[in-house]
């Protein structure tokens, strides 16, 4: 079965769409226009509100007939918007979001979301795509720009997906509990080959990852976006041991690990999960291996680990990333104070 892309069409050509409102404006038309030269008079007068009228009711009609093929951009209040049925990120609240709420608030929305109307609330839609852009507008309080379109459940999760593979700040888990959720909720394997825009093998091996770590344990990691497939798939052969269930949940509830990144959660958990006969739960050498630092006035913390083999950091801070890339720009120079500092401390000096 040849996969369906329903993003086809729809968001490129930027010209085939037209802003409106809620309220149906009324299509200028040469019928209109001659309204004015028709009688005079009380029946001229009920003759013009009659075509008037009927000019209103075939405007509204065709707006509705564009909101149902996507052809028209409306502003919607977002207290009508709710969320998809099935979630795909594990991680809402974060310094890109604040930089998506602080661009829409100096340019205003650039590309509408996706919608449907929503099939149990009437009046009500439901998002198929553009879950932050529709949260900062509902934070900024203005309407959303979207994209009416009438999508059963199938369609309506391919679009989704198929909007998530076209973007670069989905982890491969968040992708992997995507394809989880679908599974569970019985959509076929085109489905949700379609959706994720991925060959049989990619979503077989997604499915096993979720199928083997319990979803609360994938929670607790975290997104871990520069954890690839090969390393996920190999994390979840171990919970095929009897207890590695338990085991990890014991590891996931410490709270070493709970202040840990994802990324560095993830190599804890593989870790302490390949200790065959050790106890689970962090001992009291990893325990001492996890350090944290802060500045006098809370502005950033760190949380170090190391296990002997490598050493990592994690950054809290409104500018972490800002800081994590400065720290990472200048390793020459911090690598070259350190070599001098050994040479230094050898000598005796």
């Amino acid at each position: 079965m040849a996969r369906k892309n329903l993003l086809s069409g729809l968001m490129d050509d930027s010209k085939k769409f037209t802003a409106v409102n809620h309220e149906p404006a009324v299509v200028e038309s040469e019928e209109k226009q001659q309204i004015a030269f028709k009688g005079i008079g009380a029946l001229g007068a009920v003759t013009r509100s009659i075509d008037a009228l009927a000019a209103k009711a075939d405007a509204a009609r065709a707006i509705e007939e564009k909101l149902a093929s996507g052809e028209t951009i409306v502003d919607l209040d977002p207290s009508l918007i709710v969320d998809s049925f099935v979630t795909d990120r594990l991680v809402h609240t974060d310094e890109q979001f604040q930089e998506l709420v602080e661009g829409i608030r100096l340019r205003g929305q650039d590309s509408p979301i996706l919608v449907r109307p929503h099939p149990e609330k009437e009046g009500h839609y439901q998002i198929a795509f553009g879950h932050r852009r529709a949260r900062a507008a509902r934070e900024l309080g203005r309407p959303v720009r979207a994209v009416v379109r009438k999508l059963d459940d199938r369609d309506h999760v391919i679009a989704q997906g198929q909007e998530n593979s076209a973007r670069a700040d989905l982890a491969f888990i968040e992708r992997t509990m995507f394809a989880g959720k679908l599974d569970r909720l019985g959509f076929d394997r085109e489905t949700i080959m379609a959706a994720l825009s991925a060959d049989k093998t990619t979503v077989s091996k997604m499915l096993s990852v979720t199928k083997r770590i319990p979803a609360d344990v994938l929670a607790a990691i975290g997104a871990a976006r520069a954890i690839g497939r090969d390393r996920w798939h190999d994390l979840s052969v171990n919970f095929e041991t009897e207890n590695a269930a338990d085991r990890a949940r014991d590891i996931v509830a410490a709270p070493e690990f709970e202040a840990a990144a994802p990324d560095a959660r993830f190599d804890m958990l593989v870790t302490l999960l390949n200790r065959s006969g050790q106890q689970a739960v962090p001992s009291q050498g990893v325990s001492q291996a996890i350090e944290g630092w802060q500045r006098r006035d809370g502005s950033v913390r760190a949380n170090f680990r190391s296990d002997g083999r490598q050493f990592t950091i994690a950054l809290r801070a409104e500018k972490a990333s800002a800081f994590g890339a400065y720290i990472a720009d200048n390793l020459d120079r911090l690598y070259e104070a350190f070599e001098k500092a050994q040479i230094s401390g050898n000598n005796g000096d």
